[in-house]
């Protein structure tokens, strides 16, 4: 009974750990993290150590260059942390959107920031969309992460 309560408690943490690579307030790659281990737990699970170092390596990696990134990528352009911070509020906006609202809310939500700081059209178009770059760039590397992680996990799980 307990190795379905971990296995369904795995599948939960990798649906939310793909979504926390969207959603700035959720952890995505750590999440998915924790529902190998999870899994790790019950008979269907059998990673070796190997595997599991190699991915909590990928996911501390990762969860660090997720701040890193983007301010990076704001300040190749040349932007402010209030480009960023507009491409998140941006991004939750965009969320209820659909998928256009993903690419389109960050970018304006940048822009807004920008124009925020500085009243200048051509510097927050730039700037905001260096942080747009950055922020997305940040988005890549979670999801690719998770949806590693969610591979092994798959493979585990039927293997």
């Amino acid at each position: 009974m307990l190795d379905y309560v971990l296995l369904i408690l795995g599948i939960v943490l990798m649906i939310i750990g793909i979504i926390g690579c969207l959603v700035p307030v959720l952890p995505g790659p750590p999440l998915s993290f924790l529902g190998l281990i999870a899994l790790q737990g019950t008979r269907f699970g059998d990673f070796n150590s190997t595997t599991l170092i190699i991915l909590a390596a990928i996911t501390i990696v990762v969860t660090i260059l997720d701040y890193i990134v983007p301010i990076w990528g704001t300040k190749k352009f040349g932007g402010s942390k209030y480009g960023t911070r507009g491409a998140t509020v941006g991004l939750i906006i965009g969320l209820f959107l659909g998928p256009v609202g993903i690419i389109v809310g960050p970018l304006l939500g940048a822009i807004v920031g920008e124009l925020i700081f500085k009243d200048d059209m051509g510097y927050a178009v730039k700037a905001g969309f260096g942080s747009l770059l950055g922020f997305l760039t940040g988005i890549g590397l979670k999801l690719a992460a998770s949806f590693i992680m969610t591979f092994y996990f798959v493979k585990e799980w039927i293997a």
